[in-house]
C-alpha cells in the first residue's frame, strides 16, 4: 500500500502554507501515515503539474487545497478545484477546500472529502485495517521529516500550529468559527514539534497557525483573553535553548483588541518578540474596515481606535531597524471589502485612517486588501456578495489610491534609498529583473537589477520604489558590474556608468572617486 500527499497549498486566516511555506497539514498527514505503517511520498503542487503521471503508481492521493484568502503568489500557485479533478487516480480532498465542495461538486469531483485530520485519520484506519489512537501531537514529531521532501529545502519556512479556534467567533465573514473555542496545544509538544523539525534541517519558523498569537496560554477568564507574558519569556527562552541556530523566528496573527484591552501585558510581549524574535516581523492586524458602524454589523472584534492605539505600540518598541535591513517587529492591516453596511463613505474613511498613520508617523509593514469570500455556514453567506458586487468602482478607486498616495510613502520610511538589505533569496527571473525576498513573514519583494540563480542569496541597496516593492542593486564589485547595475545608482546614470565600465578595472577606491563626483554618497554600492 501506497499513498500520495499533494500539496495543493492552503491560505487560510489562520495558516498559511504557499511556498516558501509548508503548512502543518502535510507534516500532521505523513505522520498519520508512518504511525499506520503505510508508505507514503510528497508532492507539491507545481511537481504534479508539470508531471501528473508521478501519482499514477499509488493507491491514492491526500490533496491538501483552499485558499480561503487568495492572495498573490510569486513562485508557486495553490490547485484550483478544476486542477484536483484532472489529477490522475482516486483523491481525498483534506483542508478549507473541503468545506466549500457542495454536494454536486464532490460528484463530479469524485472524490472523498475530509476538512478536519481526525476525520481523515479515522478514514485512514479503516481504510489500511489498524486501529490507532487520534494523537496530533505525535503525528506532527513523527511527520516532522516530510519537509526533506519539499523541493525547495532548506528554504522553507515551518508553520507552526500554537493553538485552533478563535475567542472572538462572530466575525460575519471568517471561517474559523468551525473550530470552536481555543483549543491549546501543550507547550512542550509544539517545543518538540520545532525541535524536530529543526533535527531535520529546518532553520526557518512562523508561529503561525492561530487567531491570535498574544493569547496563546492566556487567561481566558477575561472577556478578551489576558496575555501571558512570563510564559511567553520562557517559552521563546526555551525555542532558542533547545535551537541554538535558527535563522527565522517570526509570527503571524494578532487581535490588535488583545493589545489595546491589555498594553501592559502586550508590551512585555512586544518588547519578548522584538528581543527572541528575529527582524522583518510582522503582525497580521484585521481592522477589515475603519467604518464604525460597518464592525458594530458585521461583530468585528476591535474598532478603528484600538487598532490605532495597538499600532502604535507595536510602533513604539518594535520600529528600531534590525540587522537584516528591516524594522524589527511591526504590524500589517488587513481590510475586507464588500462587508454588510458597507458604503461609499466606508471607503473614505478606510482611507482616512491610513493617512493618519502616514501623518503621525507611524509605521505598518503592509496593507493587505481584499474583497470578502462568501464561506458556508458564515454570516456572510446569507447576504452573499452583493456589496462586492455593487461596489466594484469604489474597491478600485481605493486599492489603486491607497497603493499609489499610501504604500509609496510608507515604503520609503521602511527602506530608505541606500538601505542594506541582507539575505535577499533569489526566486525569478522576469527579463533583467530577478524578484527576490527575505524568509520570513509578509517578505518586502525585491526587484534586484540583474538576473540571478534561483536560490542564490544577495545583500543589495535600496535604489528605488514601486507601488508594493523595492528595486535595489547588489552591492557591487566594480570591476565585474553590469552597465544597467551600475545605472540604477542613485546619482551615477547612464554617461557615469559608462565612464566606469571604460575604466576598469580599478585597483582602489580613489580611482572610482575621481571619476564620479557624489562618490562619497554612494561609496557603500561598491565592493573592491
Amino acid at each position: 500500500m501506497a499513498i500520495a500527499i499533494v500539496d495543493g497549498y492552503v491560505d487560510e486566516p489562520s495558516c498559511l502554507g504557499v511556498p516558501p511555506y509548508i503548512s502543518p497539514y502535510p507534516r500532521y498527514i505523513y505522520g498519520m501515515l508512518r504511525r499506520l505503517k503505510i508508505n507514503a511520498a510528497y508532492f507539491t503542487a507545481e511537481q504534479v503539474r508539470e508531471r501528473p503521471s508521478l501519482l499514477e503508481k499509488f493507491d491514492f492521493s491526500i490533496v491538501i487545497a483552499g485558499a480561503i484568502v487568495p492572495g498573490k503568489y510569486l513562485a508557486a500557485k495553490p490547485l484550483s478545484l478544476r486542477e484536483v479533478a484532472m489529477l490522475p487516480g482516486d483523491k481525498v480532498v483534506v483542508g478549507p477546500v473541503a468545506l466549500e465542495l457542495g454536494k454536486r461538486e464532490k460528484e463530479e469531483l469524485n472524490v472523498l472529502n475530509y476538512p478536519f485530520e481526525r476525520e481523515l485519520f479515522e478514514y485512514l484506519c479503516k481504510y489500511s485495517g489498524v486501529e490507532k489512537s487520534f494523537d496530533l501531537d505525535s503525528f506532527a514529531i513523527l511527520g516532522s521529516e516530510v519537509v526533506r521532501q519539499h523541493p525547495d529545502f532548506p528554504h522553507v519556512i515551518c508553520e507552526i500550529e500554537t493553538y485552533r479556534g478563535c475567542y472572538w467567533r462572530k466575525c460575519s465573514f471568517c471561517m474559523e468559527f468551525i473550530h470552536g473555542r481555543p483549543k491549546m496545544r501543550d507547550p512542550n509538544a509544539v517545543l518538540g514539534e520545532i525541535e524536530a523539525l529543526y533535527s531535520a534541517g529546518v532553520r526557518h519558523f512562523r508561529l503561525g497557525r492561530q487567531t491570535d498569537f498574544f493569547t496563546y496560554m492566556a487567561d481566558f477568564s477575561y472577556e478578551v483573553p489576558k496575555p501571558n507574558a512570563d510564559f511567553m519569556l520562557a517559552f521563546h527562552r526555551e525555542i532558542w535553548r533547545r535551537c541554538p541556530k535558527i535563522k527565522t523566528l517570526h509570527l503571524d496573527n494578532v487581535n490588535p483588541k488583545t493589545i489595546a484591552e491589555h498594553p501592559e501585558e502586550s508590551s512585555k510581549i512586544i518588547k519578548t518578540i522584538v528581543m527572541y524574535q528575529t527582524p522583518g516581523n510582522v503582525a497580521a492586524f484585521g481592522l477589515e474596515s475603519a467604518d464604525e458602524r460597518v464592525v458594530e454589523l458585521n461583530s468585528l472584534a476591535a474598532m478603528p481606535d484600538e487598532v490605532m492605539k495597538a499600532i502604535e505600540l507595536v510602533n513604539c518598541y518594535g520600529r528600531a531597524v534590525g540587522y537584516n535591513g528591516m524594522p524589527c517587529f511591526l504590524p500589517g492591516i488587513n481590510f475586507v471589502i464588500g462587508l454588510i453596511g458597507e458604503t461609499k463613505k466606508t471607503f473614505e474613511k478606510n482611507f482616512e485612517f491610513l493617512s493618519e498613520l502616514l501623518e503621525r508617523n507611524l509605521l505598518v509593514r503592509r496593507i493587505n486588501i481584499r474583497q470578502v469570500k462568501i464561506v458556508p455556514g458564515t454570516k456572510m453567506e446569507k447576504f452573499g456578495d452583493r456589496n462586492v458586487r455593487r461596489h466594484k468602482k469604489y474597491f478600485r478607486f481605493f486599492k489603486r489610491k491607497v497603493r499609489e498616495e499610501i504604500d509609496r510613502e510608507m515604503l520609503r520610511k521602511l527602506v530608505p534609498v541606500g538601505r542594506k538589505l541582507t539575505e535577499l533569496r533569489c526566486e525569478v527571473v522576469e527579463g533583467n529583473l530577478t524578484f527576490a525576498r527575505q524568509m520570513g513573514t509578509y517578505p518586502l519583494l525585491v526587484g534586484l537589477v540583474g538576473r540571478y540563480t534561483r536560490n542564490k542569496f544577495v545583500d543589495a541597496r535600496v535604489v528605488g520604489y514601486g507601488m508594493r516593492s523595492v528595486t535595489a542593486v547588489e552591492i557591487l564589485d566594480v570591476n565585474r558590474a553590469s552597465l544597467q547595475q551600475l545605472e540604477a545608482i542613485p546619482g551615477i546614470g547612464k554617461a557615469t556608468a559608462a565612464k566606469i565600465v571604460a575604466n576598469r578595472p580599478f585597483r582602489n577606491v580613489e580611482e572610482i572617486a575621481s571619476l564620479v563626483e557624489n562618490f562619497d554618497e554612494i561609496k557603500d554600492f561598491f565592493l573592491l
